[in-house]
């Protein structure tokens, strides 16, 4: 039986650091079997180029991403969402668009990389940490077994997956 195909989507303000990095790190891991997507509440139109130096560095495909509004994803003909992710707080903290389907979301707090301050080494080093944390909860994403769990206790997993690694970091 062929397991059904689901489509994450990532949230975050400019659209152009952590939800990028997350869109691009599951699609190159997600087999097909779950497709992400990212989007911003105020897309600031371009990826921050500190994203893109750290994919191409870890070969990780760039074609097709491009900063862009979270309203196209509540357009009738966009792709069902089954999951929406905020990775950053004030994209969890805004009135967020009505996504058809209902989708199950949760919050992935990862501070923002392109708010750091400092030489070029600092803020490569602040995205280094962004894609780490990003990468392990993904991986965690990728090993639930969604068929078992009801729509409240998908909901609890991603929710769970969103607290992983927070204890573990350090500026």
């Amino acid at each position: 039986m062929k397991r059904q195909r689901r489509h994450v989507l990532f949230l975050c303000t400019g659209n152009s650091a952590r939800s990028i990095l997350a869109e691009a790190y599951l699609n190159a891991r997600g087999r097909g079997q779950i497709i992400a997507h990212s989007a911003g509440s105020q897309p600031a139109g371009r990826i921050n180029p500190f994203a893109l130096e750290l994919l191409r560095k870890r070969r990780i495909p760039t074609e097709g991403l491009r900063s862009k509004s979270w309203d196209e994803f509540a357009r009738p003909d966009a792709p069902r969402i089954d999951f929406v992710i905020t990775v950053c707080d004030d994209a969890a903290g805004e009135g967020c668009p009505i996504w058809p389907g209902r989708p199950a979301s949760a919050h992935w707090g990862v501070d923002d990389p392109a708010s750091v301050q400092g030489t070029d080494a600092e803020k490569r080093a602040a995205f280094e940490r962004a894609f780490s944390l990003l990468s392990t909860r993904i991986h965690l994403l990728l090993a639930l077994p969604f068929d078992e769990f009801d729509r409240p206790g998908l909901k609890r997993q991603l929710a769970a997956i969103g607290r992983t690694g927070r204890e573990n970091l350090s500026g």
